[in-house]
């Protein structure tokens, strides 16, 4: 996975995966993997999926050329709520983008590094 900076403050981590590496043929099953993943973890909970290519497609906003779908698998690994600032970090959200010829996994940091490696896991082992 690669992290980089979005928007000068965001710390976004990606992974590019060609169609070819990964047995899952479309999105809607790389959301039943992450799905998967997230009911067998002992406090994640899944919360829902957005598609967001088709929201922002209704809306007639601008999508990048060559993206063929996008949505965001939202979960959370909130196991206690210490102070009211944590609900700003949570819930979590993958993103995932299908493009022509691969698949795209995004998702922010983590507030926790051992949850954000485990996120990262989850994304690595979507390769087969």
């Amino acid at each position: 996975m690669k992290k980089t900076i979005f928007m000068d403050k965001y710390p976004v981590y990606t992974l590019t995966l060609e169609k070819n590496e990964i047995k899952q043929k479309n999105i809607l099953e790389i959301i039943e993997y992450f799905r998967d993943k997230v009911e067998k973890h002992p406090i994640a909970k899944f919360i829902a999926v957005f598609d967001h290519y088709s929201h922002t497609k209704e809306l007639g906003g601008q999508i990048m050329e060559g993206l063929k779908d996008a949505q965001n698998f939202i979960f959370c690994f909130g196991p206690a709520l210490p102070n009211t600032k944590i609900l700003a970090a949570r819930p979590r959200s993958i993103g995932i983008c299908e493009l022509e010829d691969s698949f795209v996994v995004e998702f922010l940091e983590a507030p926790k590094e051992e949850l954000n490696a485990l996120m990262e896991s989850w994304a690595k082992g979507l390769v087969s």
